[in-house]
């Protein structure tokens, strides 16, 4: 068989296998890892609870706990609360990803890969892209009950779509943030205490109340985070009120920040995957 193979190949050119650009590469390489991060979700109940049962309890708590005690001049409190606890699940459902991204640096995992010839951020990719997949989950849990207890948006298509495309980019730069702590932390533990600075920034915003009812300093701090101009920016296109200044000021705050974390966050992988 050799012989007649070799026979029938004399003199002739062998095509070379066919080549693939590394940018087609790096883009299979992260749909592969995008895959393992989506599979997870599915495989672990834990985690779609995460993602579905915190916006359900926060809204209801809020809702009708608080919601009474609170009031706003020529808006409904859940008109006013709905976008903002949108920003406060994806702070809270971070977390995941900052454990993830340690698990994979200190179990192993990443030694691994790197015996493939793949691209070392699709891991980080790979889980960026199924957070804000769980945010997208958590936005439309909260909307539609929002909907079910009184949620009246006055926004239109637009508007929406605007709402939409700043929170996508909220919560890719809340997810690299994520990805980036991961890479600092030394144990999976610690990457789990290092996750709550994502939970709690979100809850000193304009989330909950209005900033005008807080002592003079922490309001001008509040007003000038980078959270709340995205709060104020997402509820105001929800509404169908005036946006002003705050949807470019958060598409510019939140564009700069997911590009910044990015880059670090791959550097620093790449030097703990390394080290």
């Amino acid at each position: 068989m050799t012989q007649t193979l070799s026979r029938e190949t004399e003199g002739k050119q062998i095509p070379d296998a066919p080549t693939r650009s590394p940018i087609a590469l790096a883009l299979s390489d992260c749909r592969v890892l995008i895959g393992r991060n989506l599979k997870h979700i599915t495989r672990n109940p834990e985690m779609l609870i995460q993602a579905v049962s915190l916006p359900i309890v926060l809204l209801l708590l809020f809702r009708f706990m608080f919601g009474g005690a609170i009031n706003l001049p020529g808006m409904a409190y859940v008109d006013y609360l709905v976008p903002g606890l949108v920003a406060v699940s994806i702070g809270f459902n971070s977390t995941t990803t900052v454990v993830g991204v340690a698990s994979d640096l200190t179990n192993g995992l990443v030694e691994r890969f790197r015996s493939m010839p793949m691209a070392g951020p699709a891991v980080l990719v790979g889980h960026v892209t199924a957070g804000v997949l769980r945010s997208l989950l958590s936005l439309v849990v909260m909307v539609a009950l929002g909907l079910a207890i009184g949620f009246r948006p006055g926004g239109g298509v637009l508007g929406w779509l605007g709402a939409v495309g700043l929170l996508v980019l909220f919560a890719s730069g809340i997810f690299w943030l994520a990805t980036l702590l991961g890479s600092i932390a030394k144990t999976v533990e610690g990457a789990s205490g290092l996750g709550m600075i994502l939970v709690f920034v979100p809850y000193a915003t304009s989330a909950l109340v209005p900033t005008a009812s807080m002592p003079g300093v922490l309001r001008v701090v509040v007003d000038n985070q980078p959270v709340t101009v995205l709060i104020d920016a997402v509820r105001a296109l929800m509404n169908g009120t005036a946006a002003g200044s705050t949807g470019w000021l958060a598409l510019a705050w939140w564009a700069a920040i997911t590009a910044l974390a990015a880059f670090f966050a791959v550097r620093k992988f790449h030097q703990r995957s390394h080290g």
